[in-house]
């Protein structure tokens, strides 16, 4: 796993990708804490806050070449004949991105310092700034497993960036698109349906298992029938409850609130877990199919 890990983050900081994310960040983080520190007390909360749309960008840009290049590339078949689970060739690739991550966000851990040292009133409660800047790496953890999986299911770098992109989009708005779904029950019904379908199609992409997929659709789909058969006043608004529950972005706000979320933590780590499994599940079902 550490040579799968030192290739991946070779690969990153030897070309433009690690330099340019890195730079992409620092830039918009500088352009923040001057927009928000010009007048006033100092404070860097904010400047987070108003960074999460910057992971529209730079996810994409971080994971787009990890998988869908090696694939383009054919270099993919060298990773399959390594002596090495599936596993730790994911795990290696993704430790080497969250690295690439992370280091930004090691020199922004300087900015409450810096803030404070050259404040003339007030200051940065430095508790608050740190406390959101590990909810924002946790954030990012969470985003770049998301991208990851995407970039394993792509063969050209570009629709792996734009894939990426949209999910992202998707992601970060899906609050405000959870207030428009009618609270009707059988609204929520006919989205749970479609989502169904959904899961199987990911489900034969991932495992080309046509029947098992299948299978899945249709149990899901009789449960879920059953369940409105017996309780139909319970799907009502349940579909828009879901959504704003997924909203991966949103768990960060109260990091930006000095609050200090476990759960959001947690949700951010299942998350990662969910979808490294998943990406696991797809270069496991190519290392056999070549």
């Amino acid at each position: 796993m550490t040579a799968v890990y030192e290739r991946e983050l070779d690969s990153q900081l030897n070309g433009l990708t690690g330099y340019v994310y890195g730079a992409i960040m620092l830039l918009f983080a500088g352009i923040y804490v001057m927009a928000f520190n010009l007048e006033g007390s100092p404070d860097f909360t904010g400047v987070l806050y108003s960074m999460k749309w910057i992971a529209l960008i730079t996810i994409p840009l971080l994971t787009m070449r990890s998988i869908a290049e090696e694939r383009h590339q054919k270099t993919d078949q060298l990773l399959y004949s390594l002596p090495l689970g599936m596993t730790k060739i994911v795990v290696g690739k993704y430790l080497a991105l969250v690295t690439v991550m992370a280091m930004p966000l090691a020199v922004m851990a300087l900015y409450p310092l810096a803030l404070n040292a050259a404040a003339t009133a007030g200051h940065v409660a430095l508790k608050s700034a740190y406390g959101a800047l590990i909810g924002y790496f946790f954030l990012g953890m969470a985003l770049t497993a998301i991208g990851l999986f995407i970039s394993s299911l792509m063969e050209n770098v570009g629709l792996a960036a734009g894939a990426c992109f949209l999910v992202m989009l998707v992601l970060h708005f899906l609050s405000p698109l959870a207030r428009f779904i009618s609270s009707s029950g059988l609204v929520s019904l006919i989205a749970f349906t479609v989502i169904v379908v959904i899961v199987g199609l990911l489900f034969w992409r991932v495992t080309k298992n046509g029947m098992f997929a299948l299978v899945l659709s249709l149990v899901l789909e009789g449960g879920l029938g059953a369940c409105y058969a017996l309780w139909p006043d319970r799907f009502s608004g349940l579909f828009g409850q879901v959504v704003e529950q997924l909203a991966v972005f949103d768990r960060f706000d109260n990091f930006t609130y000095d609050i200090f979320d476990l759960r959001a933590i947690v949700y951010f780590l299942s998350v990662t877990g969910v979808f490294l499994f998943l990406t696991v599940q797809v270069m496991e079902r190519r290392r056999w199919a070549s």
